[in-house]
Protein backbone atom coordinates (compact mmCIF):
# COMPACT_ATOMS: atom_id res chain seq x y z
CA UNK A 1 0.00 0.00 0.00
CA UNK A 2 1.65 2.84 -1.17
CA UNK A 3 2.28 5.84 1.67
CA UNK A 4 2.68 4.13 4.62
CA UNK A 5 5.41 2.82 6.54
CA UNK A 6 6.02 -0.50 8.49
CA UNK A 7 7.64 -0.65 11.49
CA UNK A 8 8.64 -3.53 13.74
CA UNK A 9 11.26 -4.51 16.82
CA UNK A 10 12.71 -8.22 17.13
CA UNK A 11 13.89 -9.91 20.10
CA UNK A 12 16.67 -12.49 19.64
CA UNK A 13 17.88 -15.19 21.45
CA UNK A 14 14.76 -15.80 23.84
CA UNK A 15 14.94 -19.25 25.52
CA UNK A 16 15.06 -21.90 22.87
CA UNK A 17 15.37 -20.38 19.69
CA UNK A 18 17.60 -22.68 17.58
CA UNK A 19 19.51 -21.36 14.58
CA UNK A 20 16.45 -23.07 12.48
CA UNK A 21 14.25 -20.27 14.22
CA UNK A 22 16.67 -17.32 13.65
CA UNK A 23 17.07 -18.90 10.06
CA UNK A 24 13.12 -18.07 9.58
CA UNK A 25 13.32 -14.94 11.56
CA UNK A 26 15.84 -14.01 8.85
CA UNK A 27 13.70 -14.92 5.92
CA UNK A 28 10.75 -12.85 7.22
CA UNK A 29 13.07 -9.51 7.86
CA UNK A 30 14.36 -10.56 4.08
CA UNK A 31 10.40 -11.09 2.55
CA UNK A 32 8.87 -8.41 4.34
CA UNK A 33 11.34 -5.68 4.06
CA UNK A 34 10.30 -3.54 6.66
CA UNK A 35 11.19 0.41 6.76
CA UNK A 36 11.89 0.59 10.06
CA UNK A 37 13.53 -2.12 12.39
CA UNK A 38 15.02 -2.84 15.43
CA UNK A 39 16.13 -5.74 17.24
CA UNK A 40 17.48 -6.19 20.52
CA UNK A 41 19.04 -9.85 22.62
CA UNK A 42 17.04 -11.36 25.08
CA UNK A 43 17.15 -10.93 28.93
CA UNK A 44 15.15 -12.05 31.74
CA UNK A 45 12.60 -9.29 33.25
CA UNK A 46 11.62 -10.22 36.77
CA UNK A 47 8.36 -11.31 37.18
CA UNK A 48 8.09 -12.35 33.54
CA UNK A 49 7.01 -16.19 32.53
CA UNK A 50 10.15 -16.30 30.09
CA UNK A 51 12.55 -15.44 33.31
CA UNK A 52 11.59 -18.48 35.13
CA UNK A 53 13.35 -20.34 31.43
CA UNK A 54 16.96 -21.85 31.17
CA UNK A 55 18.50 -18.58 29.56
CA UNK A 56 20.26 -21.47 26.78
CA UNK A 57 21.49 -19.05 24.18
CA UNK A 58 24.66 -17.58 24.87
CA UNK A 59 25.07 -13.80 24.61
CA UNK A 60 27.67 -13.98 22.17
CA UNK A 61 25.21 -16.04 19.70
CA UNK A 62 22.53 -13.05 20.62
CA UNK A 63 24.83 -10.67 20.24
CA UNK A 64 25.77 -12.17 16.61
CA UNK A 65 22.34 -12.33 15.67
CA UNK A 66 21.07 -8.88 16.72
CA UNK A 67 24.04 -8.25 14.45
CA UNK A 68 23.29 -10.36 11.50
CA UNK A 69 19.52 -8.91 11.64
CA UNK A 70 20.97 -5.29 11.68
CA UNK A 71 23.13 -5.91 8.71
CA UNK A 72 20.41 -7.15 6.59
CA UNK A 73 18.27 -4.59 7.72
CA UNK A 74 20.69 -1.52 6.22
CA UNK A 75 21.14 -3.12 2.72
CA UNK A 76 16.81 -2.97 3.10
CA UNK A 77 16.67 0.25 4.51
CA UNK A 78 19.78 1.69 2.08
CA UNK A 79 17.15 0.52 -0.93
CA UNK A 80 14.27 2.13 0.57
CA UNK A 81 16.53 5.29 1.43
CA UNK A 82 17.92 5.28 -2.47
CA UNK A 83 14.60 4.88 -4.26
CA UNK A 84 13.43 8.51 -1.85
CA UNK A 85 16.17 10.30 -4.00
CA UNK A 86 14.60 12.93 -6.11
CA UNK A 87 11.29 12.54 -4.24
CA UNK A 88 9.75 15.35 -2.27
CA UNK A 89 8.74 15.29 1.47
CA UNK A 90 7.35 16.99 4.02
CA UNK A 91 8.88 17.29 7.15
CA UNK A 92 9.10 18.36 10.79
CA UNK A 93 11.85 20.60 11.53
CA UNK A 94 13.55 19.02 14.94
CA UNK A 95 16.88 21.26 15.68
CA UNK A 96 19.94 22.61 14.36
CA UNK A 97 23.22 20.54 14.89
CA UNK A 98 25.70 22.32 12.85
CA UNK A 99 26.00 23.08 9.57
CA UNK A 100 22.34 21.29 9.51
CA UNK A 101 19.24 21.26 10.18
CA UNK A 102 17.59 18.28 11.40
CA UNK A 103 14.31 17.06 10.15
CA UNK A 104 11.96 13.95 10.06
CA UNK A 105 9.30 12.65 7.84
CA UNK A 106 5.57 11.39 9.16
CA UNK A 107 7.16 8.22 9.23
CA UNK A 108 9.96 8.64 11.53
CA UNK A 109 9.99 8.80 15.09
CA UNK A 110 12.23 10.96 17.25
CA UNK A 111 15.29 9.54 18.78
CA UNK A 112 14.74 6.67 17.04
CA UNK A 113 14.25 6.37 13.57
CA UNK A 114 16.59 8.22 10.66
CA UNK A 115 16.77 12.05 10.06
CA UNK A 116 17.02 14.11 7.18
CA UNK A 117 19.51 16.67 7.16
CA UNK A 118 18.99 20.22 5.36
CA UNK A 119 21.83 22.43 4.79
CA UNK A 120 21.86 25.48 7.50
CA UNK A 121 23.12 27.54 5.03
CA UNK A 122 20.28 30.23 3.84
CA UNK A 123 17.04 30.56 4.89
CA UNK A 124 16.31 29.66 8.94
CA UNK A 125 13.90 27.26 9.80
CA UNK A 126 12.07 27.10 13.12
CA UNK A 127 11.92 24.11 15.41
CA UNK A 128 8.16 22.18 14.77
CA UNK A 129 7.36 24.11 11.38
CA UNK A 130 6.89 22.00 8.49
CA UNK A 131 8.00 22.29 5.24
CA UNK A 132 8.31 20.48 2.00
CA UNK A 133 11.81 19.23 0.78
CA UNK A 134 13.49 17.26 -1.99
CA UNK A 135 15.34 14.29 -1.16
CA UNK A 136 18.80 14.97 -2.69
CA UNK A 137 20.90 11.97 -1.18
CA UNK A 138 20.93 9.25 1.33
CA UNK A 139 22.47 7.35 3.42
CA UNK A 140 21.79 3.61 5.21
CA UNK A 141 19.83 5.52 8.23
CA UNK A 142 19.81 9.05 6.88
CA UNK A 143 18.60 11.01 4.16
CA UNK A 144 19.60 14.59 2.82
CA UNK A 145 17.53 17.13 1.54
CA UNK A 146 16.79 20.76 0.52
CA UNK A 147 14.05 22.95 0.66
CA UNK A 148 11.89 22.61 -2.42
Amino acid sequence: MPGIAIRTTLLVGFPGESEADFAELMEFVERQRFERLGVFPYSAEEGTPSAEMADDVPEEVKQERVERVMELQRNISLEANAAKVGRRLRVVVDRREGDYYVARSEYDSPEVDQEILLPAEGERLVPGEFREVVVTACEEYDLYGRLA
